[in-house]
């Protein structure tokens, strides 16, 4: 039996009562009702054997992301019981890899940031699976010429400028303003751009990100995986106890712990249930009874979705040298935010698409093939048209519109930076909320993701772990 097989065992409600009843139409918009995300048709490389649900778990992990494999691992070591709910058909959150033309690519999150905070590169090194670093050194292409050595050094140094001014800022300001109005001003022709690749990597404009949040990641020592992050994320959900395509409509806190419900009204009680769903999805999809305390609720809803989604190219005559290098292309009509060339040594690269973008390509109709067609027009302006010739776009992401994410990641507005840290707090000591959305260390990634689901877990063994 397997975890999706093992949902029968969930208890049914009296029918006629209250019961939310989720579908995948109810969490679009009307404008994209039916119409799935145009990455959901890509299957993962790797799929998890699952173990059967237990009849009586001590805890209920809602999601089988990064923060639930964590979460559910760490619980399994500390002696309880566990019982994952995962909407999707799939494991593995907003990392999925995938196979297009024979090679493992990832249609998610793709770097493993901050190696020496986070904990799937440590994990991955003890489990010996095929880590990679990432160069440091990039691509610098200036209208259709690469970038000769004073202008890389000049690029290097307004970026050095930039981030001094704005992580000085956040020290020296106790005000919690937007991050953009730190931005130095006197950066010449490289302000707009160094604009540009910070909102793509903050999700949101300048504008739009707060100043006490956005500096508190670390970006040194990143990694890749051969094979693909979400086929490694699969690996860890071997033998996890996960029910899929089981979408959790309703959440009680009872005397005695909580009753988790699902779209089709089946039930299941533990001692305790981690929320691990992303914080977009969690803003209207869950019901809770009781109603979350205040300053919850208010930490849920004052985040903001992020936008990062890539277009999948494949390039074998790409003008790019060297595996898994960064490109920054400057100059001319259009801005790409971004392009990673040569992923892992094949003629793949990625295509970044920040907010602005995404929501550019969001007001055409078939917006995925709109994207294809933005895409050809920025590289030939660069590259020329004859450079295009054995140019293919297998795949483009739009996690923006996928119902089970909403977005890429949670994003913290100006103005609402204690909302990370609020939403650590259990609620009753029954409900602990997970997921990359409560991380300042490592916000916004699959490494914070899966430390979050650690945490809470660890919290809850304390409690309701042997011994306890």
């Amino acid at each position: 039996m397997d975890g999706r097989e093992s949902t029968t065992r969930l208890r049914r409600r009296v029918p006629g009562d209250d019961a939310v009843r989720i579908c995948q139409q109810d969490t679009m918009t009307p404008d994209r009702i039916a119409v799935p995300p145009a990455h959901a048709r890509f299957r993962s490389t790797v799929v998890a054997r699952l173990a059967p649900l237990p009849v009586a778990p001590d805890v209920i992990v809602v999601g089988a992301g990064a923060a639930g494999i964590g979460a559910a691992r760490h619980l399994l070591e500390a002696g309880l019981s566990v019982a994952v709910l995962e909407a999707r058909d799939r494991v593995g959150g907003r990392a999925v890899t995938t196979s297009l033309r024979g090679h493992p690519i990832d249609l998610g999150a793709h770097w493993l940031h901050a190696g020496p905070v986070n904990p799937l590169v440590a994990l991955g090194q003890a489990r010996g699976e095929p880590l990679r670093k990432a160069p440091q050194d990039g691509h610098l292409v200036i209208g259709r010429r690469r970038a000769r050595p004073p202008e890389r050094r000049a690029f290097s140094n307004a970026f050095d400028l930039a981030d001094r001014a704005m992580t000085l800022g956040a020290s020296r300001t106790s005000e919690d303003c937007a991050v953009g109005s730190l931005v130095p001003v006197g950066l010449g022709p490289w302000r707009d751009r160094i604009e540009l690749v910070h909102a793509l990597v903050s999700g949101r404009p300048l504008d739009q990100v707060s100043l006490h949040d956005w500096p508190s990641l670390e970006y040194g020592d990143n990694y890749f995986i051969d094979g693909g992050y979400g086929a490694y994320l699969a690996r860890l959900a071997q033998d996890l106890p996960i029910a899929l395509q089981t979408p959790v409509a309703r959440i009680d806190r009872l005397a005695g712990g909580v009753r988790v419900e699902t779209a089709d009204g089946a039930s299941l009680s533990a001692k305790a249930v981690i929320v691990t769903v992303p914080i977009m999805v969690l803003q209207s999809s869950i019901r809770f009874t009781p109603a979350l305390p205040p300053e919850i609720r208010s930490a849920i809803d004052g985040l903001s979705s992020g936008t990062y989604e890539h277009a999948v190219l494949h390039w074998p005559s790409a003008p790019f040298m060297g595996r898994d290098r960064l490109a920054t292309i400057v100059g001319g009509r259009y801005r790409p935010p971004g392009l990673l060339t040569r992923i892992g040594g094949t003629p793949f690269h990625y295509f970044e698409m920040d907010a602005a973008m995404a929501e550019g390509l969001d007001a055409k109709p078939a917006s995925w093939q709109a994207a294809r067609h933005l895409v050809r027009t920025v590289l030939a302006e660069h590259f020329g048209h004859r450079a295009l010739h054995d140019l293919g776009i297998p795949a483009v992401t739009e996690w923006r519109h996928d119902p089970w994410s909403r977005g890429a990641w949670a994003v913290v507005p100006p103005g609402h930076a204690p909302a990370r840290l609020a939403l650590k707090a259990a609620v009753d000591e029954r409900l602990w909320f997970a997921g990359e959305a409560l991380s300042r260390e490592q916000w916004g990634t699959v490494g914070g993701a899966y430390a979050e689901g650690e945490r809470a877990a660890g919290e809850i063994a304390e409690r309701f772990g042997p011994g306890a």
